[in-house]
């Protein structure tokens, strides 16, 4: 009998995810409540409801949490959540932190302020929360470490404490232990200090099969038990990376230039002739006299330009995904930048989530997908955080 390799499992698996229908589980267990903060359009959510489809759970979206009224509506759209709230994290939590003895706590117990959301304390499983990264990252050099937003963070846990949620996932960029305020310290401590275990550290997606290299820092708390380590999860479900080509096959025959989900972006002609002459040589890396004069006398970013490599995963996706010179977001294949869909599957999104219902634009399609967690990660931490259970 042949035997079948992980690697072919894994690939059939996450290939069904991706180009299937949505497949609900058989529900054995009563629904699994989520709240989402910070939740653009899902992402984490997604990964989530993968997990607990695996234990024969179907995930239940109650809240989602964010500024951006558009992305609620394609969350709403996929989830048809109960309670999508416009507004800040920061507008519908009231906490207090202090430091007693270098030690974080909360200055008294948290109380949620938006009716909508108090109305489900005590009813949420696990709170989910993807607190802004543009402090803590590495393209951002004016604020970088030193972030009013990077104290969102903190809110989060406020939050869990108020609405009595058993687990949480927080996710953010590797940069987030390095902040000035030491968010990730003083958010350890304040779930502690409230009956949490943790867990935490770096997710690689390429690290376990996923066709692009993205890595976040996620922190998961739990009051049901000890979370998985990490280290474990590697050790069990480490696997090579899919090449991107895996995730996009199939794509092209979709290619619309009327459909803004569907359309490479319109290119200038310089970039046009650009990305035609390394085609011609082969090229991956754009050589410095095909770059704008600006990057000829040399550049560090080198990435800037380039070709995705058919037989490599994918880099990180940034929402310049549509813009040659912000990356390696050529496709490997073709003469031409991703589409939309495109960048979606790598990112994880399956063909059956709408980002169209409300009709949005380039930019914010690039916004949603660009910054997006990819939901092999999600599946990940919640799969730390629910251990055993």
């Amino acid at each position: 009998m042949e035997t079948i390799s992980e690697e072919s499992v894994f690939e059939a698996r996450w290939s069904r995810f991706l180009s299937g229908k949505r497949v609900l589980p058989g529900i054995t267990d009563p629904q699994f409540r989520i709240a989402d903060l910070f939740s653009s359009v899902g992402g984490l959510t997604l990964g989530a409801s993968e997990e607990l489809a695996e234990r024969g759970r179907a995930a239940k979206a109650m809240a989602a949490v964010d500024i951006d009224k558009s992305a609620l509506d394609v969350y709403k759209a996929n989830w048809r959540t109960a309670e999508t709230i416009n507004k800040s994290v920061r507008e519908v939590v009231d906490s207090q932190y202090v430091s007693r003895a270098g030690s974080w706590g909360f200055g008294y117990h948290p109380e949620i302020l938006d009716e909508s959301l108090s109305s489900l304390s005590g009813r949420i499983d696990l709170l989910m929360a993807g607190p802004p990264c543009q402090g803590n990252s590495n393209l951002n050099n004016l604020t970088r470490l030193n972030d009013p937003r990077n104290k969102l963070y903190l809110d989060v846990a406020a939050v869990a404490v108020a609405l009595d949620a058993d687990y949480v996932v927080i996710e953010n960029v590797p940069g987030v232990v390095w902040s000035k305020d030491n968010v990730v310290g003083a958010t350890s401590e304040l779930l502690r200090s409230s009956g949490y275990e943790l867990e935490m550290g770096l997710l690689t997606a390429s690290e376990f099969g996923w066709p692009q290299t993205r890595k976040r820092f996620f922190l998961v708390g739990s009051r049901k038990g000890k979370p998985i380590p990490f280290q474990q999860l590697h050790d069990e479900m480490a696997r090579p990376p899919l090449p991107v080509t895996w995730a996009i096959e199939g794509l092209q025959a979709s290619l619309d230039e009327a459909d803004v989900f569907h359309a490479p972006a319109k290119l200038a002609i310089e970039n046009t002739t650009r990305i035609s002459a390394m085609f011609e040589s082969d090229l991956f890396d754009m050589p410095l006299e095909l770059r704008p004069d600006c990057h000829k006398n040399g550049t560090t970013f080198t990435s800037s330009y380039g070709r995705m490599r058919p037989e490599k995963p994918a880099p990180t996706l940034t929402t310049g995904f549509f813009t040659p010179g912000r990356g390696r977001f050529i496709h490997p294949l073709e003469r031409r930048t991703l589409t939309a869909h495109e960048a979606a599957r790598i990112q994880g999104f399956p063909d059956w989530y709408d980002f169209m219902s409300k009709s949005p634009g380039r930019t914010s399609l690039a916004k949603w997908i660009g910054d997006a967690v990819p939901p092999i990660l999600g599946y990940l931490a919640t799969k730390s955080v629910l251990g055993s259970h």
